[in-house]
């Protein structure tokens, strides 16, 4: 019986130090999928219920273009985002906390592939959107975190007013 349970152990310790193991490969491995879709800065949009769409450039130059938008509390935007660089490029939105965060991440796995809501990777000369609500008056911040980019002042930030 003692073996028995001595052998279950051994067996249970095994199996979470396989699970731990591979969970921290697959951090590892730059994927960043999910986990920020609500935050402080709204929630992920819905399509059908898009009040505007706000078309934005990634230029040479580590700039976005417009690098301040205005909204209203409660709104859905469609960001339609261009890179007209000849590098890769990322749109994040986030407070200023997350973008730092999440900057020191993209410095370890500058590669990472996104699935978050409120982010979107562009390779160059390519479009794609991201659709945010804002659903509180603040002023929330946008940049590109691939590393050297947010340095280089590619940032901007949407004002969003009270109703």
């Amino acid at each position: 019986m003692k073996f028995a349970k001595l052998l279950l152990s051994k067996s249970s310790t095994l199996v979470s130090i396989a699970l731990l193991a591979a969970s921290s490969a697959a951090l590892a491995s730059g994927s960043h999928a999910g986990g920020h879709g609500d935050s402080p800065t709204g929630k992920p949009g819905v399509a059908s219920k898009v009040n505007r769409t706000i078309e934005m450039e990634m230029m040479n130059g580590m700039r976005f273009k417009p690098s301040e938008i205005r909204v209203k509390k409660g709104e859905t935007i469609r960001f339609v985002l261009k890179n007209t660089d000849g590098v890769k490029h990322e749109f994040s939105l986030g407070t200023e906390k997350e973008l730092l965060e999440h900057y020191e991440v993209m410095k370890k796995f500058p590669d990472m592939e996104h699935d978050e809501p409120n982010k979107i990777s562009l390779a160059p000369g390519k479009q794609g959107d991201v659709i945010w609500q804002f659903t509180k008056a603040d002023t929330i911040n946008f940049a590109c975190l691939h590393p050297g980019h947010f340095e280089a002042g590619m940032k901007g930030r949407v004002i969003v007013a009270a109703k």
